[in-house]
């Protein structure tokens, strides 16, 4: 296991950071715009979410370029500014951090389907590697692949980011089947764990998809189907549409009230997805830190 890795686990649970699309639509992203654009024309909005993250108690945040590989980019005529902008965000967040947390990375979905031959992964796995090697020249400490429901994809962006030394986290979004237990793609909780660890993934988990109220259930099945780290990162809750906004009725409290259940589980590292922001991170930070408290007494 990395080093890091290895030591991050000693000091845990692990808190990480919530969404930055609802942080950043709260700082004025306008709807439809490219988030990972920021990085270049409002670096003080950027900079300003992860302070906040930060200040908040995560211990790692990650970085305004979930859609910043080239095939997602090349939707808003930016894929040549590919690396500038994957370099940007990593700088923007360790800047931020202050020594004070750690900056993994973030890695998204390209929005091609590997299993269904839409695309091929060589070409998927070149565009991750264009984005992590960018990542680690603007001093990530590690690398987040995150939302995924492809298992190739996800494979093809785990050999990219390995390629940069750092250590790699794997995360599929699990809310598809009877259970809510396998990808949109059908892949399950089985297969990602034992796929993602042969693929040289650190850290395995879930993100997005379900709200945390099913994750403690999503973390015991990872737990009971790998070694390895888990790490953990639920919406807050349930999506409702207000007129075009997406809304999350979940409270800070409610959700941090799962927080027990997901280190019950075997979760080592903990944050928020959609929905979630600084105030329910504090919360979540809260009762982590009495989670130490207890294993070291």
């Amino acid at each position: 296991m990395d080093a890091l890795i290895t030591r991050l686990i000693g000091e845990g649970p692990i808190v990480t950071d919530g969404a930055w699309g609802t942080m950043l639509q709260a700082e004025g992203l306008p709807a439809g715009s490219c988030p990972d654009e920021w990085n270049l024309s409002h670096p003080v909005e950027v900079h300003a979410v992860a302070r906040r993250y930060v200040d908040a108690g995560s211990r790692i945040i990650l970085t305004n370029t979930f859609g910043a590989n080239s095939f997602v980019l090349e939707k808003h005529g930016l894929a040549d500014r590919a690396a500038e902008i994957n370099r940007a965000g990593a700088r923007l967040s360790q800047r931020a951090a202050e020594g004070r947390a750690l900056v993994f990375a973030s890695l998204g979905p390209t929005g091609k389907l590997v299993m269904m031959g839409e695309v091929g992964e060589d070409s998927v796995r070149r565009a991750y590697e264009e984005q992590a090697e960018a990542l680690a020249e603007g001093g990530a400490d590690g690398l987040v692949i995150e939302t995924m429901s492809d298992l190739a994809e996800t494979r093809a962006a785990i050999q990219a980011a390995r390629g940069t030394g750092l250590p790699v986290v794997a995360c599929m979004s699990f809310d598809s089947g009877p259970a809510g237990l396998h990808t949109m793609m059908g892949v399950s909780i089985v297969q990602a764990a034992e796929s993602l660890g042969q693929a040289g993934a650190d850290v395995i988990g879930a993100n997005c998809g379900n709200g945390i109220d099913a994750m403690p259930a999503v973390c015991r099945a990872l737990r009971a189907a790998t070694a390895l780290p888990i790490w953990i990162k639920g919406n807050a809750g349930k999506p409702r549409l207000e007129g075009s906004r997406t809304v999350y009725d979940m409270t800070p409290e409610a959700f941090a009230a799962f927080v027990p259940m997901l280190i019950d589980a075997g979760a080592a590292f903990i944050g928020g997805c959609c929905g979630t922001d600084s105030h329910f991170i504090e919360r979540v930070a809260t009762d982590c830190s009495r989670a130490r408290v207890r294993r070291a007494g």
